[in-house]
């Protein structure tokens, strides 16, 4: 079974993150963060990764920190979950529409976490969520997975329809990049004979 639990409690937030890369996408997500649960709802949903997480932070002070952290957690269940990435396709890549959005996606498990952004949100806020935290999620996701993670907005004005295609067309690549290819199941997929 490929799944992780991770606990990261900080003075800053207490959060909890359990993943089965081979799930069906169920999703129990509570951050205390209406918009980002949303968003996470979606990337569990649409990457067909099984998600329960449990966070708790200073909201008095703002979100930052609980979507940051977050992000981290994620993407060390990722890491971990994957193990040696022995058999998977490593790569994905989704053009995903949404209304007036589009949003593409490419991405590469390969342990050297970089993000290359590219959304440009009209608004500060979507409801009382701060749109640049956005960002900080998937930087945290990205550096902590090892993920080499390409995001770029092709269309779009809506803001709430920009972030929700990115993270629909993160979890379809994700998809595609955690299964298993049966032609070489039992091989690291790098030359390297490591990822």
């Amino acid at each position: 079974m490929r799944t992780a639990t991770i606990t990261r409690a900080t003075a800053e937030t207490d959060i909890t993150v359990e993943i089965n890369l081979d799930g069906s996408g169920t999703y129990d997500i509570k951050t205390g963060v209406g918009f980002f649960d949303h968003m996470l709802d979606q990337l569990a949903r649409h990457s067909l990764i099984d998600m329960k997480i449990r966070a708790k932070g200073d909201y008095h002070i703002d979100d930052h920190h609980t979507v940051e952290d977050t992000g981290i957690a994620l993407g060390q269940a990722f890491a971990q979950a994957l193990g040696d990435k022995k058999g998977i396709n490593r790569y994905g890549e989704c053009h995903l529409p949404m209304d007036d959005a589009q949003v593409r996606c490419a991405l590469d498990l390969s342990a050297r976490p970089f993000l290359v952004w590219s959304l440009d949100l009209p608004t500060q806020k979507i409801g009382t969520f701060d749109t640049e935290l956005v960002r900080e999620f998937f930087q945290a996701f990205a550096t902590h997975g090892g993920i080499t993670l390409h995001i770029d907005q092709l269309h779009g004005f809506n803001s709430h329809h920009i972030v929700e295609a990115a993270f629909k067309a993160v979890a379809r690549a994700l998809r595609v990049a955690v299964e298993t290819d049966p032609r070489k199941a039992d091989a690291i997929p790098s030359t390297k004979g490591a990822l």
